[in-house]
């Protein structure tokens, strides 16, 4: 199937970059056999903008997407962060090729309303839509000709391609990466757990005075940090987690999830640590500190789930298949969380 990949592919950041789940995706579909073309909304913008003036590279961004497909002529086309196109576009580009369609997917949490406003503004004019958030929160964005799903993060074995369930030695302990403001409920919860073990080296990256990792940089962070905190601005929300997860459970490293979460439904007490409150979390982490090999045995089994269940290349086949209504080819182990009108 030739597959027309819209998304913000970060072009312009030279390789600056941290997370990619297009990138993932585009693996996948790719070990699926599929023919794969990338399109950069933001990044042709800018090309294209004379003199840096954004409304003329926006509507130049448009007019070349409507130009790839006609010479591309895609089947599909698997829409991202590509917030400069426009919906007028991808319904012209429907109504020269009928039998197209159209996949969206956004990995922003739903209790950002903004994401919620950015999803909304795709129900009417997208196939399917696919959100890394479940439960019955996804039927707001249900329509008459549209089905909505969860979609878990995905991981890639060449890009999570560490496995720190197999080593001895790290610079960190425990890591924590993410970009917090001085109201972020994480700053405090972070700064209280260095107070608390001492004993053990924290990787803090993004608050605390410590700017974020990107590119290489990020990925020296991973491969030499033994376990990790994956925590949300917000908890409770179910199944949603940043890509994060993806990152950290995808190369071995113990990964700590907030009950909160829902994802004991896929990993259980062998594969991460699920924790229910602060105290709970400070005993996990002393324990797995000293207990090295119960570390490695349940970190490289949730490495083992991960890089099978959630694999980019599994990821991407189910949403072509739930797109095109077609018959599952696995048993997806999120696929009830499918909801159609």
């Amino acid at each position: 199937m030739r597959i027309l990949q819209v998304d913000n592919w970060q072009w312009h950041r030279y390789g600056a970059l941290r997370v990619s789940t297009s990138r993932k995706l585009y693996h996948g579909l790719i070990r699926q056999n599929h023919q794969v073309l990338e399109f950069s909304d933001r990044d042709l913008a800018r090309y294209e903008a004379p003199l840096n003036i954004k409304p003329i590279g926006r509507r130049r961004a448009n007019q070349r997407l409507l130009e790839t497909c006609d010479n591309y002529q895609p089947e599909m086309i698997l829409l991202g962060h590509a917030d400069l196109i426009e919906n007028q576009t991808l319904l012209d580009i429907k109504q020269r090729y009928p039998d197209l369609r159209i996949a969206y997917r956004n990995v922003d949490p739903l209790f950002n309303p903004r994401t919620i406003k950015n999803i909304q503004r795709r129900c009417e004019v997208v196939d399917s839509i696919f959100v890394t958030t479940g439960g019955d929160a996804l039927k707001q964005f249900l329509r008459p000709t549209n089905t909505v799903s969860f979609m878990p993060n995905p991981c890639d074995p060449a890009v999570e391609n560490q496995d720190n369930s197999r080593k001895q030695d790290f610079t960190w302990d425990v890591l924590f990466c993410g970009i917090g403001k001085p109201d972020d409920p994480r700053v405090a919860q972070v700064a209280n757990l260095k107070t608390q073990l001492t004993d053990l080296r924290f990787g803090v990256f993004g608050m605390h005075g410590n700017p974020p990792l990107w590119g290489i940089a990020y990925d020296h962070a991973l491969a030499d940090s033994k376990m990790a905190l994956n925590l949300n601005r917000y908890e409770g929300d179910y199944l949603y987690s940043s890509a994060r997860i993806s990152q950290l459970m995808g190369n071995g490293i113990l990964t700590f999830l907030h009950t909160a979460s829902g994802y004991q439904r896929f990993f259980g007490n062998s594969e991460a640590v699920f924790f229910s409150d602060d105290a709970e979390l400070q005993e996990h982490l002393r324990n797995f500190h000293h207990d090295d090999a119960a570390r490695k045995t349940r970190a490289s089994q949730g490495r083992q789930f991960y890089q099978t269940e959630f694999s980019g290349q599994r990821i991407a086949q189910f949403i072509i298949e739930t797109t095109f209504n077609l018959p599952y080819s696995a048993d997806y182990c999120w696929q009830d969380q499918v909801f159609r009108p």
